[in-house]
């Protein structure tokens, strides 16, 4: 019985380890999607910043009062609000808390600000990333 306890013991502390070694791999793509985002944002690169995004009529995108769906209509949503460099500013993520749920699926709390010359918009947001085919992706964002 001892025997069978101590085995039990070392396969879960295995386990462990090995999900906390993949949710830190998990942890470190998912903010190299967000840096890249930010980057392609800061460079007025509007699609290079959807590429961060699911491409899937099945993306949700909420903000405000508004829920968009689907990658095309949020990139739209997107060129609409921010035609400009002026509007789109420069963008900075903070307070990231990336919470990996399983080995395809994560949620991120995060601020996000907009410095730009005439206001400082900022705000928060929940993302669902889900690790696809291409990679970690955001499949549901809301934001305020």
């Amino acid at each position: 019985m001892k025997r069978l306890l101590f085995g039990t013991t070392i396969i879960l502390l295995l386990a462990g380890a090995s999900f906390a070694q993949n949710s830190s791999a998990a942890e470190a793509a998912i903010r190299k999607v967000m840096d890249a985002q930010a980057a392609a944002w800061n460079k007025g690169d509007i699609e290079g910043y959807m590429q961060g995004y699911w491409i899937s009529d099945k993306l949700t995108f909420v903000s405000g009062d508004t829920i968009t769906r689907g990658w095309q209509a949020t990139l739209d949503r997107y060129k609409k609000g921010y035609d400009t460099r002026e509007k789109m500013g420069t963008l900075t993520f903070s307070d990231l808390e990336i919470t990996v749920l399983s080995k395809d699926a994560a949620i991120v709390l995060g601020s996000w600000h907009l410095k730009r010359a005439k206001d400082d918009p900022h705000g928060k947001f929940t993302l669902v990333f889900r690790k696809l085919k291409e990679g970690w992706r955001i499949t549901l964002d809301h934001t305020s």
